[in-house]
């Protein structure tokens, strides 16, 4: 049984602390930037000198009583909302190599196993955070079987567990979120994950999952774009082993004081960016990104780029 499942609800500061550290220690072992594994053991210390329980912060101020605490961004106070009320911390379980989102949506009233796999796959989400979200911005509707019914049922749940009121129904987005980083930037982490794990030079983590020997194959990136950090691994999920994409698909995390997130890049089979690289839910932003490259390379015939085609073979060797 997972430690967390072992300790009573909500955790203590110190408890928190504990796997704030814990995140710090496996960054640091897997080569992170030297700011982000302080800014971990910072918060761990910040939340030990607090005077104030962490889940009675949050159960009166919310994220932005998290926020006031010294050393404290917005993606910190996130994991930290979500350690104290679920005992789960999604960025520790990726440096562990232990992402089971599947089992934990299905604890939620209102989804069963078929159910949380179905929307894991649809969705792409990983945390009880990320579901209820998508339960109030209209995703979670567009995944077959979730009817009104089951979605109230997911909310007036999280909200239980988040121990707060359910939220006023917000309308659908119809626009990409104002902090998402430009598709350029996403592929260009792609390439140097691809690329660095193609030629073995990255750390390889043990996953958990589908790794009944334990082997140590599943490379990890951590790598920084103007202040931003970013992990990117292949994606260890069960849809990606039974497409036989676990060599393709790259799941990359946003995770610093500015803010978080998470993309999957593949590469497209179909339509006119068939064989190219995208980001999967921007693909007319990926389109627009390529026609301007082909652009690019067609003013400048001395442009070398190392093509998709390239690292892939190099992957398929590996």
């Amino acid at each position: 049984m997972p430690r967390h499942q072992e300790e009573r609800l909500p955790l203590t500061n110190d408890e928190i602390a504990r796997r704030l550290e814990e995140a710090a220690e496996l960054l640091e072992a897997q080569n992170a930037n030297a700011f982000r594994v302080r800014a971990y053991r910072n918060a761990a210390a910040s939340l030990r000198q607090s005077p104030r329980p962490v889940h009675e912060i949050v159960s009166e101020e919310g994220l932005a009583g998290l926020m006031k605490l010294p050393g404290v961004g917005k993606s910190l106070a996130r994991s930290i909302e979500q350690l104290a009320m679920t005992g789960r911390f999604a960025m520790l379980e990726r440096l562990r190599g232990d992402v089971q989102p599947e089992h934990v949506f299905a604890t939620v009233a209102g989804i069963g196993p078929v159910m949380a796999e179905r929307i894991h796959d649809a969705l792409g989400i990983e945390t009880l955070a990320e579901l209820e979200l998508a339960a109030y911005d209209g995703r979670l509707a567009k995944v077959p079987g979730m009817g009104r019914k089951r979605i109230r049922a997911v909310r007036e749940s999280l909200a239980g567990r988040f121990r707060r009121r359910p939220r006023i129904p917000e309308a659908p987005r119809r626009h990409p979120r104002a902090d998402q980083p430009p598709v350029a930037e996403l592929l260009d982490i792609d390439r140097e994950y691809r690329e660095k794990a193609a030629a073995d030079r990255l750390i390889r983590i043990a996953p958990r999952r589908f790794n009944p020997t334990g082997e140590a194959w599943l490379p990890i990136l951590h790598t920084r774009r103007d202040g931003r950090h970013y992990t990117a691994l292949f994606s260890n999920t069960a849809r990606a082993h039974e497409l036989q994409m676990t060599r393709d698909w790259v799941v990359i995390y946003r995770d610093d004081k500015s803010g978080d997130g998470r993309w999957t890049v593949v590469t497209a089979r179909y339509g006119p960016l068939q064989g190219r690289r995208i980001v999967r839910g921007r693909e007319k932003e990926c389109a627009e990104y390529y026609a301007q490259q082909n652009k690019h390379n067609a003013d400048d015939p001395n442009t070398n780029t190392v093509s998709d085609g390239a690292v892939a073979q190099q992957l398929a060797k590996w």
